[in-house]
């Protein structure tokens, strides 16, 4: 069996004596593993990198079997953006969430396509950091793994307007109006999860990273008794530094 397509490199290590087992994620293939013979080698180590995109061969006897790979590059990421630890971290942290979210072999096209989008928006226009984006496309990985969340109206009031607030336990939209006494036990929505013409402050993307990170942690990895990776972990500590440096900033000025 074999097939060939274009794939983001997910996750990359060693593997025997100078290879490397990879994790691939394509468009009809959905997330799948092969071996990469001499992967670790000088000649291939930038291709097999995490975020890279290309054209992926893989070949096995038996469609069950762990394939061999070889590949192409189409786009590599992680060079461009080497002196921008932000926008490397929302790259580990979206391949490691696909590589743990996503069951082998199921094909998600959509969210391929979004990713691919979204690894390339960074690499070619990587400032600002589009945070925005990537928080959008976090709430679309919930959604095609069937938890998505309803931002359309609120729950308690069903207004559309001043939806400031998450439910905790439906992942529902609640209004300012309709949080009441319980609004400290909602999560923060902030306006960029609804708006794809904004990307926000810190303090926006760590409120939402705290939003869909509830909901991976409850729905998606906590089910299989699994942390959220160590790579989405690091994206939200980042963030937290700097909104913490924002606020610093702030204080200075007054």
């Amino acid at each position: 069996m074999e097939w060939e397509a274009a794939a983001l490199v997910l996750s990359v290590r060693p593997y025997g004596e100078g290879s490397t087992l990879v994790h691939l994620f394509s468009e009809e293939q959905g997330v799948s593993h092969g071996m990469a013979r001499g992967g670790a080698s000088r000649r291939q180590a930038f291709l097999w990198q995490t975020g890279n995109l290309v054209m992926a061969r893989w070949r096995a006897r038996l469609a069950d079997q762990l394939g061999t790979l070889t590949a192409e590059p189409v786009q590599c990421v992680a060079g461009r953006i080497l002196d921008a630890p932000l926008q490397l971290e929302m790259v580990s942290s979206a391949c490691a969430l696909v590589d743990g979210a996503l069951p082998q072999g199921e094909a998600h096209p959509e969210l391929f396509m979004r990713l691919v989008r979204l690894l390339t928006l960074i690499n070619v226009a990587p400032e600002p950091a589009p945070m925005g984006t990537y928080l959008r496309w976090e709430t679309l990985l919930l959604a095609r793994l069937g938890y998505g969340l309803d931002l359309s109206e609120c729950a308690v009031t069903g207004a559309r307007e001043n939806l400031l607030y998450v439910s905790p336990r439906s992942g529902r939209a609640v209004s300012r109006e309709g949080a009441g006494e319980w609004r400290d036990r909602l999560l923060q929505l902030p306006a960029l999860m609804m708006d794809e013409t904004q990307d926000g402050t810190p303090e926006d993307w760590k409120d939402g990273l705290a939003l869909t990170g509830h909901f991976l942690s409850r729905w998606v990895f906590g089910v299989r008794h699994q942390p959220l990776p160590a790579a989405r972990e690091r994206l939200v500590e980042y963030v937290q530094r700097l909104q913490s440096a924002q606020d610093v900033d702030m204080e200075s000025d007054q």
